[in-house]
């Protein structure tokens, strides 16, 4: 299941899961997905990470195959990464010294994200970690266009324009957005090859800049 807000609410990703080994492939492959399609591709590799300890976590302490929820949101300034399952035993990090594995992946999360921690939910706990997003006028262009294109999914259908997380249905997106805005041009009396050419000029001044 896919949520998306508006431009006051994050980018959104919800997805239940069973906690087997065999299940992490899948939720790595659909946090580089969903990042890819946001234009964050470079934190990928540091998501992917976060989600495998976390969910690797439910299947070490709460039990082989437990139900559980990763939820993805993307906002303004961070990536927030959660973990849901159906024990209240919060997680503690391991003292320095113990040879027991519990709570070292912990460590290794609170050394690489800015903020972490456990809150107690209506059927269990969840725990969450923050990764910062680096200040980029790029990247606020493709947040917005992705705000924007969830917003369209919705309104044109799903079945019109599918999942945003696959590369063809983003491209498919884009395409009827694009299709859309030259016909809403022409009808209110502008050249959409003027408009197409100024954009395109502004996109490679902006690319020259960045480089």
């Amino acid at each position: 299941m896919t949520s998306r807000g508006n431009a006051q609410t994050p980018h959104r990703y919800v997805l239940p899961f069973r906690a087997f080994p065999e299940v992490m492939c899948s939720l790595r492959r659909t946090v580089r997905a969903e990042l890819h399609g946001c234009g964050l591709a470079g934190l990928a590799a540091e998501a992917e990470l976060v989600v495998t300890e976390l969910a690797t976590n439910v299947a070490k302490h709460v039990g082989m195959g437990s139900a559980a929820t990763l939820i993805l949101e993307i906002h303004a300034d961070a990536i927030r990464v959660e973990i849901h399952d159906m024990s209240y035993q919060a997680p503690a990090l391991a003292e320095v010294g113990c040879a027991s594995e519990c709570g070292r992946g912990l460590h290794l999360l609170a050394a690489m994200t800015r903020d972490w921690g456990t809150r107690v939910t209506a059927s269990g706990k969840a725990v969450w970690c923050e990764l910062p997003l680096p200040e980029d006028g790029q990247r606020a262009r493709i947040q917005r266009a992705s705000v924007v294109l969830g917003e369209y999914r919705e309104l044109v259908g799903a079945v019109a324009v599918p999942v945003l997380s696959h590369p063809q249905a983003q491209e498919e997106a884009a395409t009827t957005l694009i299709i859309d805005l030259l016909h809403w041009l022409v009808s209110h009396g502008c050249d959409p090859d003027d408009i197409l050419d100024r954009a395109q000029q502004h996109y490679e001044a902006e690319l020259d800049a960045a480089a």
